[in-house]
């Protein structure tokens, strides 16, 4: 049976898809299949439609969680129909808070502004921002998008602040160095999101 949903701390995370436009260097789908402490593989036999996802939430005992976020093995914005679903379901049904975390390419990958379809079904937007230089992005996160790839995402992050409560851009703890992350800090300032440093998750053992 296919991981769908899954507990880490008081989220309840939402595995849509296993496709992803990056090839990031630091990746943790390089050396495994499941992250913290989930005991099941995140590769999905197959895209789970709405419904699947609607089953897999009867499952669960909600009231165990704070929020809902939707971030699995792959880009959920690759999913965007099923994400949209999902979103608005958790709303009307559980009135939970919602998450997305994304790396930022979704309008590039449904070619179309997809910022507007987030408003009031995301409470918060956690974009991988990566690194301040475009030539360190390219390096490290190895888009198909190439040179398009850094000026969507940031674009992406001025159209989900008309839409989105809370919009935070990220970069991984020890992935960049401490000079970047300044840089990072000023250029989230100047954009009018949050910076936040998330720590390295290793592999599961």
């Amino acid at each position: 049976m296919m991981t769908i949903l899954y507990p880490v701390k008081t989220g309840l995370y939402v595995n849509l898809t296993n496709r992803c436009p990056c090839a990031c260097t630091f990746c943790i789908r390089k050396n495994d299949d499941k992250v913290y402490d989930e005991p099941d593989s995140l590769w999905l036999e197959h895209e789970p439609s709405f419904e699947e996802v609607k089953a897999a939430f009867a499952k669960e005992d909600m009231t165990r969680y704070t929020e809902v976020v939707f971030c699995g093995f792959g880009e959920p914005t690759e999913a965007l129909e099923t994400l949209l679903q999902t979103a608005r379901f958790v709303k009307e049904t559980y009135a939970m808070p919602t998450r997305l975390n994304t790396n930022g390419l979704g309008s590039l990958i449904n070619k179309k502004d997809i910022a507007p379809l987030f408003k009031g079904l995301f409470d918060a937007v956690s974009i991988s921002l990566n690194s301040s230089s475009e030539e360190i992005y390219l390096e490290r996160i190895r888009p198909i998008f190439k040179e398009k790839a850094y000026p969507a995402m940031l674009e992406f992050a001025r159209e989900c602040k008309k839409y989105v409560p809370d919009v935070t851009m990220t970069t991984v703890h020890t992935t960049i160095t401490e000079q970047d992350e300044e840089k990072c800090a000023r250029l989230c300032k100047e954009l009018g999101v949050n910076y936040r440093i998330r720590e390295y998750v290793p592999p599961a053992k």
